[in-house]
């Protein structure tokens, strides 16, 4: 990570932000009565996942970067859960749903392999 320039370098990073601006277009066809409810919860919970990244690249400390990686996983497994909540309740096509997981899957482990990486580093 010594090459690393800004957060916006970082591949998990720029997938995250694809990923909001799909969550984004997917959600605005859910039910206006949703706008308040599990349409904002899904839009927030996908921006907080480049942002938590971004906060804790931009960090001085492994252990700060870690925590907000962390965080950024937790949103990320809200982001599914309420996709898959979404789909069961005929929100969102099957298809959308697979393209959505399995976007959040590729991040979900990207997000695992800086989390090791910045471990095994810490430890040196």
């Amino acid at each position: 990570m010594s090459m690393l320039k800004s957060y916006r370098d970082l591949e998990v990073w720029k997938k995250s932000i694809a990923l909001v601006e799909l969550i984004y277009r997917a959600s605005k066809h859910f039910p206006p009565e949703e706008r308040f409810g599990l349409t904002s919860q899904v839009r927030r919970a996908a921006v907080s996942v480049p942002s938590n990244i971004a906060e804790g690249a931009a960090r001085t400390g492994t252990g700060e970067f870690l925590q907000s990686l962390s965080v950024a996983s937790g949103s990320l497994a809200e982001v599914e859960t309420q996709l898959i909540i979404a789909n069961r309740l005929e929100m969102l096509s099957p298809v959308e749903l697979a393209t959505l997981l399995r976007q959040a899957d590729e991040i979900s482990k990207m997000l695992g392999g800086l989390k090791r990486s910045l471990e095994l580093r810490r430890q040196h």
